[in-house]
């Protein structure tokens, strides 16, 4: 008797936004450490310490096209009077072996390749006469076409100090430097530093996979005629985006009918391919809620999946457990689109961050001015109205109404404006937390 009195007190209880939030990250942790490939890696948070092991650049390297020479011998070139010196080769981006450079020499060199012994200046092309005896432009062409004879000679017209448009070896990192600390997220410009000191891999938590799919006898494929009762299946291909969005792969499945042995299938095979699982529709207390019927009645093996009624509008009825055998992430949402998608961004996208070992899950939130009244808003419930956020007024203007079918107010809102539970009304001109989507 006792334990039937505790179940349903268990099952009345209101849960808030934060103590739902809190159950769900704390079943979760960023997924074991692997080893990917550079560009699999992007969007990747970063498990190790990397150091350099070379310097890099890793040898002296020219910095223009031009000519390596001894700043000595071009101190006092000037127009009328240039330095003339003897051209004895050729050096390109990726040469081997460097001719020695000594008084009154000079060594073609192009952007990139080293500095050969001897010479401590580039002087560019632009301030000589390209070894033509003629003007800035038969310089120019004389540069880039095939590499002169040694022996020929060039005029420097301006002087160049001592390591003059030379890139020193180490100059951008030395050997030993950190380069990236764990916990870094990958973006293109650490990829682009790991490549550059030879990481071919790198050891990451891995993007979670994310398995959306909807439920519903009255979903249709976008693309589809419509027959009576039924509407397009909105839900998975926005949520979807969501989780690709939020730094996962995600795979839809799609609608799934109202029926607690098709669903339950369905699940299963999802199972070997996912990391998080996310369902939409079935979690209320209507006759046909197969999602509620289907996870309630898992087996203690199976896992368990527990529903809730939250303080919140939209989004009141949650689902949330671990199922299968590897304990998998459950998130189940509710059906209306503008529910589902507050959902994902206030549950589902903590979740998948969090499995990707981010420092960071939370959207980020700021304060605004409210520039029109909120009329009424339910006492005891935090409710997220869909808002347009004007980042140089810092204003935010409600979009659309509050009802959860209104797709198209949430395809024009940037923001969610968040009314606490203790407000009612909000006075136009009134500040506001709001949470940023874009």
């Amino acid at each position: 008797m006792n334990g039937t009195t505790d179940q349903t007190r268990h099952q009345d209880r209101v849960w808030s936004v934060a103590e739902h939030l809190d159950d769900v990250l704390s079943k979760i942790g960023p997924l074991d450490p692997i080893e990917l490939q550079l560009l699999d890696a992007q969007g990747c948070v970063l498990v190790e310490d990397i150091t350099v092991p070379v310097a890099l650049p890793p040898f002296d390297n020219s910095s223009m096209d031009g000519y390596a020479v001894r700043a000595a011998d071009v101190a006092d070139a000037t127009e009328s009077t240039p330095a003339v010196l003897t051209v004895i080769g050729d050096v390109a981006a990726g040469s081997g072996e460097l001719p020695g450079t000594g008084p009154g020499q000079a060594v073609r060199i192009m952007t990139g390749a080293p500095v050969p012994p001897g010479a401590d200046a580039v002087v560019p092309v632009e301030w000589t006469d390209g070894g033509t005896g003629q003007g800035p432009a038969a310089t120019m062409r004389a540069h880039s076409a095939a590499p002169q004879d040694a022996g020929g000679e060039v005029r420097v017209h301006r002087p160049a100090a001592a390591g003059a448009h030379i890139r020193a070896r180490g100059s951008d990192v030395t050997e030993g430097e950190p380069a990236l600390q764990a916990g870094t997220v990958l973006g293109p410009s650490q990829i682009g530093l790991l490549a550059a000191i030879g990481r071919g891999t790198v050891r990451v938590h891995p993007r979670p996979r994310v398995v959306v799919l909807s439920t519903g006898s009255e979903l249709v494929q976008p693309g589809e005629a419509l027959g009576p009762g039924q509407i397009h299946d909105s839900n998975s291909f926005q949520l979807t985006a969501a989780a690709r969005d939020a730094g996962a792969i995600a795979y839809r499945v799609g609608a799934v009918a109202d029926d607690a042995e098709t669903l339950r299938s369905t699940l299963e095979d999802q199972l070997i391919r996912a990391d998080i699982l996310v369902t939409s529709g079935g979690v209320s207390v209507g006759a046909y809620d197969v999602v509620k019927e289907t996870l309630a009645a898992l087996s203690a093996e199976e896992g368990t999946v527990e529903f809730r009624r939250l303080a919140m509008q939209p989004g009141k009825p949650q689902g949330f457990g671990l199922i299968g055998p590897d304990r998998i992430p459950l998130l189940a949402l509710p059906g209306n689109p503008v529910s589902s998608y507050v959902s994902f961004e206030l549950f589902v996208r903590p979740a998948i961050r969090a499995l990707m070992g981010l420092p960071e899950v939370h959207r980020p939130t700021t304060p605004a001015k409210c520039t029109e009244a909120v009329a009424s808003s339910p006492k005891g419930k935090r409710q997220f109205l869909r808002g347009s956020y004007d980042t140089e007024a810092g204003t935010v203007t409600p979009v659309g109404g509050a009802g959860s079918h209104l797709i198209k107010a949430m395809a024009h809102a940037n923001a969610l404006i968040i009314v606490p539970e203790d407000t009612t009304e909000v006075p136009a001109g009134a500040e506001v937390d709001i949470v940023l989507l874009g």
